[in-house]
């Protein structure tokens, strides 16, 4: 990389620590470092929410989608603009008059503590383990850039994040994100028209997007109803719903977003704000991905993209095999490039409509024959190496990124990568440490100390989870898309937790020993058709939900006595 690049990354780097060491003066009480007194503007807090989503993942993970399966992933939204109205009118106003420092504090006003407990414990475990995810994503780049050991680049990322989020609190997060969003977005614009560029001269933007159109890459919407497809218009608008409902509504790293705003109407304002903007920018993340497909279709690709295991294979016996694909991989790269071209020129006004699907079907053949070795190369891959698990999703937009752009824009992509991932981390671990401390430890640990003692525990506890999401990062990274990883992880929780949330907010009847136990089923229940059933993740948030409500509302019929109700 060169070193205008270094000057870009660092700067950046630089200036954001910068920030969390300088609002750490302002986080000396307990309510100061978490939910920054209550005194942010809705459109920071907005613009918070929506880079804590639009992290590195999204970057990595999403776009390598597009490259792959094209628009469809796009569904997986569907449910979101929908669960923001819905909260924005119940979760929003009444966690803002009940002045929790996090969601589960609620539930033992509400039911009991061992049912606080759970669930607090469960969100715990969901994000952590997501935000390992997310910690993967630019340690990924890192990998790509420097051939290093994927443990020493998550270590070199995840510290400053950690450090930053130690010392600043919620503040240091929420500036830090308004920050990031823009050179996010500045990033991924780049992107664009550096993709665009970087086209023949002979082919337009319109013929390229109908080329790769051919093989299902601008397919945004499947209307069947099949559960086992993770990405259709049903298991978005229904499945994404509920998993938009349960991250929007009962996950920490969100609640305590806009918990932090002055008003109820702010609040409103900064969720409704991605109500509008979500699905935009996923388009535009996406549409990165498939404008890499096209670009690839006229310029060399590497045949995997992931360089350490590629090395490994070429320095075991079966060296002269991969020798032989990597040769016949040229060959039909190129006769997909000559395909493409074709394909390009027939939508020109006046070609024939037999000559056009003569090129079209060509065209097909030729990208099948690509995919086909590309496929028996990660199976060699496979059968090589002792990491059984191949998965290249994640390095094709850093591989774009490090041999195909100008110097200069490599350093503002990689920045705005850093910037995703350590808008995501930084938040989750602050929320973490939030719930460790509010839940768990002033709770059950520690009754009557001090704001600056808790203070202090909160730092700590932001090293721990810091520490553990590098840890869950170095497997993650080998899961396949990370955008699917983190929303797997999070869909095996989600929907338990909000089910407890309906119970307590829909239902007054419901009592703690109906939500506790409706916890545990829904959870064994969303395990069950995890393991079981080829049901696609999405809909294992709607199995949790549902389990927990019903066998809530049934134990609670059968236990009922005179608890409290009230909230």
């Amino acid at each position: 990389m060169h070193w205008i690049d270094w000057a870009i990354v660092i700067t950046y780097l630089v200036w954001i620590v910068w920030t969390g060491v300088r609002l750490s003066r302002q986080t000396e009480k307990l309510e100061g470092y978490f939910l920054a007194n209550r005194s942010l503007p809705w459109w920071a807090v907005g613009l918070s929410v929506m880079a804590t989503q639009l992290s590195a993942i999204t970057l990595v993970g999403t776009t390598g989608q597009g490259y792959t399966a094209g628009l469809s992933f796009v569904q997986f939204y569907f449910g979101l603009p929908l669960a923001m109205i819905i909260l924005s009118l119940t979760v929003v106003p009444f966690f803002h008059r009940a002045k929790v420092y996090t969601a589960y504090e609620y539930l033992e006003r509400r039911f009991d503590a061992k049912t606080r407990l759970v669930t607090a414990i469960l969100f715990l475990l969901s994000r952590g383990m997501a935000c390992g995810a997310v910690i993967a994503a630019p340690s990924v780049i890192l990998s790509v850039i420097f051939g290093w050991n994927l443990t020493l680049t998550i270590l070199a990322f995840g510290v400053p994040t950690i450090f930053y989020t130690m010392k600043g609190g919620v503040q240091a997060v929420t500036w830090a994100d308004v920050k990031q969003m823009f050179v996010i977005v500045g990033g991924l614009l780049a992107a664009v028209v550096a993709l665009i560029m970087g086209l023949p001269d002979d082919v337009s933007v319109g013929a390229a997007l109908h080329t790769a159109g051919a093989v299902g890459k601008m397919q945004a919407l499947d209307f069947s109803f099949d559960i086992s497809n993770p990405y259709t218009f049903w298991s978005g608008l229904i499945g994404g719903l509920f998993l938009s409902l349960s991250y929007f509504g009962c996950d920490q790293s969100q609640v305590q977003r806009y918990l932090t705003a002055k008003s109820v109407d702010q609040a409103r304002h900064s969720l409704l704000m991605s109500a509008y903007w979500k699905i935009p920018l996923q388009v535009l993340v996406l549409m990165v991905g498939v404008l890499m497909f096209a670009y690839f279709l006229f310029a060399p690709s590497p045949m995997l993209f992931k360089n350490t295991h590629v090395a490994a294979v070429q320095a075991s016996a079966r060296a002269g095999d991969y020798a032989a694909l990597e040769q016949e991989f040229a060959q039909v790269q190129e006769q997909r490039k000559t395909a493409a071209h074709a394909m390009a020129a027939s939508t020109a006004e006046g070609t024939a409509a037999a000559a056009a699907d003569q090129a079209r079907a060509s065209f097909i053949e030729a990208d099948e024959a690509v995919r086909s070795v590309r496929a028996r190369a990660r199976a060699l891959v496979v059968d090589a190496t002792p990491d059984k698990s191949y998965n290249d999703t994640n390095y094709v937009f850093p591989t774009f990124v490090t041999q195909h752009l100008p110097v200069g824009l490599v350093g503002l992509i990689i920045a705005a990568i850093f910037a995703a991932a350590m808008s995501s981390v930084a938040a989750e671990l602050n929320s973490l440490a939030t719930a460790s401390v509010i839940d768990i430890y002033r709770r059950h640990l520690n009754k009557k100390a001090d704001d600056a003692h808790y203070v202090v525990v909160s730092r700590w506890a932001t090293l721990f989870w810091g520490l553990f999401a590098c840890f869950v990062a170095t497997f993650a990274a080998n899961m396949g898309s990370l955008i699917e990883v983190v929303n797997k992880f999070g869909s095996y929780f989600y929907g338990s937790i909000l089910g407890v949330f309906i119970l307590a907010l829909a239902f007054k009847r419901a009592n703690g020993h109906g939500a506790f136990i409706g916890l545990i089923c829904g959870m064994l229940a969303v395990g069950y058709v995890a393991t079981n059933t080829s049901t696609a993740y999405l809909w294992q948030n709607v199995v949790g939900a549902v389990v927990v409500t019903v066998v809530g509302l049934v134990v609670s019929a059968v236990t009922r006595t005179d608890e409290r109700v009230g909230g």
